[in-house]
């Protein structure tokens, strides 16, 4: 029977959800679900394959091994513990196994998490100046 992840015209948008402030408090096992999505998220490599496969669309792990520098086995495994929470899924083709986010939200997190360092940065470089008399430090 085939796997329905392997169905490219599958894939989950994110709808536009209710204001967060206007939700029910958070229960303790949905509380529990996005910890541990928060838990496989928070490794700098499966942030850096999913950037890529957001670039891409559709990548080879050997693409991707290339690209990050890692060996195609070391990949693989990241990829697996993102797939196993059903945010990207693959196909194969011959000998080559391709990958592909099918959890639109993902995007939007990314995006919003770039932005998130990106403020941090302009803060950080506001700090730093204020801490020289407003003038430019050596180090911007």
């Amino acid at each position: 029977m085939p796997d329905p992840a392997d169905d490219l015209s599958i894939e989950t948008s994110c709808p536009t959800p209710p204001a967060l402030r206007s939700r029910s408090l958070i229960s303790p096992i949905r509380a529990g679900g996005l910890a541990a999505l928060f838990k496989v998220l928070a490794n700098d490599t499966r942030l850096r394959l999913l950037h890529a496969i957001v670039r891409a669309g559709e990548i080879r792990v050997t693409e991707l091994a290339t690209l990050l520098g890692m060996k195609p086995a070391a990949v693989s495994n990241q990829l697996q513990r993102l797939a196993d929470t059903g945010i990207i899924a693959s196909r194969r083709e011959g000998s080559n196994i391709h990958y592909r986010l099918v959890d639109r939200c993902v995007e939007g997190m990314l995006e919003q998490g770039w932005c998130l360092i990106d403020e941090a940065d302009v803060r950080s470089t506001i700090a730093r100046r204020a801490a020289c008399g407003g003038a430019s430090c050596d180090n911007d």
